[in-house]
């Protein structure tokens, strides 16, 4: 299944934060925050407790050349990264232990290259296990009803105190489970939704920690 996302330039970073949005959420549009905002703080500090789970988008793909091949292991037919989404990829790790946020080990990513290069960027490769039920929708194939449970299952699992889970995928699977709310410029790339994992998965808000101006949305 394949869903045309041509969005215009995403260029605010700063507006709001939403809080207790029970999932699926209310039809409205998030904003993503800047971790070093003041906006962001109650967030921050929710996040370096631990126990919740940031969904990241993979970083910047802008100006590669789009997916061809939909085969998974087919670097040459995906769309990745470019090499200012490996930068922002460092930076959003950093970002992270900058702001005292601990991350439990592994962080769990799609096996599509964009979203596996974006976790090995900022976390290192020996921190990173990829699983298949992080594919990509248009790479899912027959698999897709699969691929969707296990996003919604790895958000909804109860995540160890004194530790946030990460999942690095994709915004279109975000899309199919949250709806309208994580829907237009509400995540772009490099993003991470922030998910309160009980009692029912909810956001809590959209965080970006090393934004790229005039970035977020490739063309594809």
């Amino acid at each position: 299944m394949r869903i045309p996302l041509r969005v215009a330039v995403f260029a605010a970073l700063v507006l709001a934060i939403a809080l207790g949005l029970a999932g699926p959420v209310a039809a409205r549009e998030l904003t993503p925050v800047a971790l070093s905002a003041a906006e962001a703080r109650p967030l921050v500090d929710r996040l370096r407790q631990g126990g919740l789970v940031l969904f990241v988008r993979h970083a910047d793909t802008a100006g590669m050349p789009c997916d061809s091949s939909y085969r998974v292991g087919d670097r040459a037919g995906q769309r990745n990264i470019s090499e200012r989404g490996r930068e922002q990829s460092r930076r959003f790790g950093a970002a992270l232990r900058e702001q005292g946020i601990p991350v439990a080990r592994p962080v769990l990513a799609g096996p599509v290259y964009r979203a596996r290069d974006t976790a090995e960027e900022a976390f290192g490769a020996a921190a990173v296990e990829v699983v298949d039920g992080l594919t990509a929708d248009d790479f899912a194939g027959s698999r897709l009803g699969w691929v969707l449970a296990e996003h919604r299952r790895l958000m909804a699992e109860p995540v160890p105190a004194g530790a946030n889970r990460i999942l690095v995928g994709h915004r279109t699977p975000a899309i199919m489970i949250f709806g309208e709310a994580v829907a237009g410029r509400a995540f772009p790339e490099g993003a991470a939704i922030v998910i309160d994992p009980a009692p029912a998965p909810r956001i809590l808000g959209i965080v970006m920690p090393a934004p790229i101006p005039g970035a977020g949305f490739h063309g594809c």
